[in-house]
């Protein structure tokens, strides 16, 4: 392995014996044997469960890189290989340096040990000293932020303060590779505020970092590529933002199956389907394609950005009018629907996102005149475009606009089904006259001051 490579794992799997009844497993201890003694074929008295198979990456020193997956999916299979706490079936790991981890909510805690114990326990575990836990142990109970908590057993914590003390034992050890689990998602908005911060500091400094999550933002944002696990199996490696996208791909083809099937299901019933758009699937052809999923019968056939002039423009500055302009057609009868668009800037932060639906549901809660979009009835070869205006707020940046149009059960955002998304839909630039008029940050809050 290179001296760049902070890990690198081969083919690696991991397959667990499930047995029907425990019976089962004492013959599987004995018989097998007997049989091959007495010149017999062996009976095998399991299945074979492969939570993960033949899975491989490497990860440069200092680079971060994100794990998502379903549920299930063997993320937490494989970081505890990464980590050492389980033992591969086949392929191999190689890593370098300490690794500090934050997997299963209070592992590596005796909740008999007080918060104190376990600090030095832990530490201990990782490879320091108890004079350097000695130096150190200040800067975890401060960062734990537990209080007189700290002297009381663990098994007296609630799962926020136990992940408080987990995550401040283990940043503050000077990790090599840094590897966080959905443990964080405990903690309170704050915390994990402040836990963010600290991870970017180890990153800046050079630590590697193995982070997974659900949350997609976080996972774009926060590393430079990422792996989607898929049923144990690897399903895209790259950037995270071309992985992210394969993601949202993957739920959306399992939610259109789930879907799909309680169509079939229920087929038999007379009910009225024309707002109820049927799943047709994509076929992907380029890379323009790659950025678009969707189950058809609606598409968005063009997004422009446009000005106050209503010309097609991509530099704007703050204050000026901003339209994006997505338009749309109907290939069978429907109604229910919700046009929307995302917008992120060149860094992959969500800036902001909003619909149709979301002014639909401010009309119903206002008791406004207004027309409900959600209540429209569309007829099939049906055309229509909605703009989206608004006075620019936007800070100097490159912003990507996403187009997005779905089909809604409910006015809520609760039941929604993607009939076509579109990543990279469109592009604009917002510069700023600083001579005339300045503000830092991703957007104007308008602000304005006095003085008394």
């Amino acid at each position: 392995m290179s001296n760049d490579i902070a890990i690198k794992v081969q083919n690696l799997s991991k397959c667990y014996q499930i047995y029907d009844q425990p019976r089962d497993r004492l013959k599987q201890m004995v018989l097998p044997r007997l049989q091959r003694a007495g010149g017999m074929q062996s009976k095998q008295y399991f299945r074979e469960f492969w939570a993960l198979r033949d899975v491989s990456f490497e990860v440069k020193k200092g680079e971060t890189v994100g794990i998502i997956g379903r549920n299930g999916s063997g993320k937490s299979t494989l970081l505890q290989m990464i980590c050492g706490t389980l033992n591969p079936t086949h392929g191999s790991i190689q890593t370098r340096g300490r690794i500090a981890a934050l997997l299963e909510l209070g592992s590596g805690f005796n909740p008999e040990f007080t918060g104190r114990e376990n600090v030095y326990l832990n530490g201990a575990v990782l490879g320091l000293s108890k004079e350097e836990i000695d130096h150190r142990f200040d800067e975890i109970a401060a960062f734990a932020d537990i209080g007189d908590f700290i002297e009381q057993p663990v098994k007296t914590y609630s799962s926020g303060m136990m992940v408080r003390l987990a995550f401040a034992v283990v940043v503050n050890v000077a990790p090599d590779i840094l590897i966080v689990d959905e443990a964080l998602a405990v903690g309170d908005w704050l915390f994990q505020k402040r836990c963010f911060q600290k991870i970017e500091q180890l990153v800046s400094s050079g630590t590697t970092l193995l982070f997974v999550s659900h949350d997609q933002e976080s996972v774009r944002t926060l590393t430079h590529r990422a792996l989607l696990l898929a049923h144990g199996k690897t399903l895209a490696w790259g950037t995270s933002s071309e992985v992210v996208l394969e993601y949202r791909k993957l739920l959306h083809d399992e939610e259109s199956a789930h879907f799909a099937a309680l169509l079939e299901k229920t087929s038999t019933d007379n009910r009225n389907t024309a707002t109820e758009p049927a799943v047709v699937p994509r076929k992907t052809k380029n890379r323009s394609e790659m950025m678009e999923f969707g189950d058809g019968h609606a598409r968005i056939i063009g997004v422009h950005v446009l000005n106050s002039k209503g010309d097609e423009c991509s530099n704007f500055y703050p204050g000026e009018q901003l339209r994006i302009n997505v338009r749309c057609q109907v290939l069978s009868n429907a109604r229910n629907l919700n046009v929307a668009i995302r917008l992120r800037n060149k860094e992959g932060i969500k800036v902001y996102s909003w619909g149709t639906l979301n002014q639909d549901i401010s009309s119903y809660f206002s008791g406004s005149a207004r027309e409900i979009f959600w209540e429209r009835d569309f007829r099939s070869g049906e055309e229509f475009s909605v703009d989206f205006t608004c006075d620019c707020p936007l800070g100097m940046n490159l912003y990507e606009v996403q187009a997005c149009l779905s089909f809604e059960a409910t006015p809520d955002y609760l039941q929604q089904r993607i009939l076509h998304w579109i990543d990279e839909a469109a592009f604009f630039n917002v510069f700023m006259r600083k001579e005339s008029y300045f503000f830092g940050g991703i957007c104007d809050l308008r602000m304005s001051a006095s003085v008394s």
